[in-house]
């Protein structure tokens, strides 16, 4: 059983590695010639933060949260701007399900849906809580330093290290999750990770909140292997802002500030897969 667990799951990662490859190719030029012109464009949106963040954060990578948590920190952008960015951004997500035919339907009303749910809190929250949360920073070095790392290494090699680490994420979930439908089974994994009730959101909310990459291939793995619904992987996408979350806890002097920017992310991603939940 071992070891037609793992030839399978060999192939289905191999497959996906050259569409992986290409994929972060283009994401890794288009990240490293393209920041200062988004930089520039979030600095000076104004009202229209909010949409402009949520359009710009769906491109399937991390350095848009990041931009964005340096620029809240320097007091540039609203805190709806930042919030649209951190739940619009899908980091690997999209990339994974372009690797796997069957989902690519889905594709589009991910996305639609994740940027509708970023505009709309984006705005409510700035409508709402902007006096509460904006107040005068000092913007921190993090992101610069973090973009002068990725020009270092070059656009080739930055795009094979990162197809190279989220191939070993890929391969070792992918690995335990066949392994545990083998044993269990699909219905009885999903009935574990409360299927079919209104908890589910929560717990996908919750590993949304790793910092790391390695949480939007866990939940797309999961939604793709039908032990999450659809709800639940919106519910952790929404809060899945990568290593973005990292660079707002660092770069933001107001740390208690920092805890509320992400508590406020979690509850929309919560009510958002909820919201789904009932309606699907």
């Amino acid at each position: 059983m071992i070891i037609d667990i793992l030839a399978d799951t060999s192939t289905d990662c191999l497959k996906m590695l050259p569409y992986l490859f290409a994929a972060f190719l283009l994401l890794e030029a288009l990240e490293q010639y393209s920041n200062t012109f988004t930089e520039k464009v979030l600095s000076k949106v104004g009202k229209a933060g909010p949409m402009v963040g949520a359009l710009l954060g769906c491109v399937p990578q991390c350095g848009f949260s990041i931009m964005a948590a340096n620029l809240y920190a320097g007091g540039v952008i609203s805190v709806g701007t930042l919030l649209s960015v951190f739940i619009a951004t899908s980091d690997e997500a999209i990339l994974i399900m372009l690797g796997n035919p069957g989902a690519l339907a889905d594709i589009g009303f991910l996305v639609a849906v994740k940027v509708a749910v970023a505009v709309f809190s984006g705005y409510l929250v700035d409508l709402l809580l902007a006096d509460k949360l904006s107040v005068p920073k000092e913007s921190g070095k993090l992101c610069r330093q973090w973009a002068d790392q990725k020009e270092e290494k070059g656009v080739i090699k930055a795009a094979w290290e990162h197809t190279a680490r989220i191939f070993v994420y890929l391969f070792v979930f992918t690995g335990v999750l066949n392994l545990c439908v083998e044993i269990f089974g699909v219905g009885r994994l999903s009935a574990f990770l409360l299927g079919d009730s209104i908890f589910q959101p929560v717990i996908a909310a919750m590993i949304g909140l790793i910092p790391n990459c390695a949480a939007s291939v866990i939940l797309t793995q999961l939604y793709l292997g039908g032990a999450v619904s659809f709800a639940s992987v919106i519910a952790g996408l929404c809060t899945g802002a990568g290593i973005g979350l990292v660079v707002l806890c660092k770069v933001n002097q107001d740390r208690q500030e920092s805890v509320r920017v992400i508590g406020i992310l979690f509850v929309i991603g919560v009510t958002a897969g909820l919201f789904l939940e009932l309606l699907m």
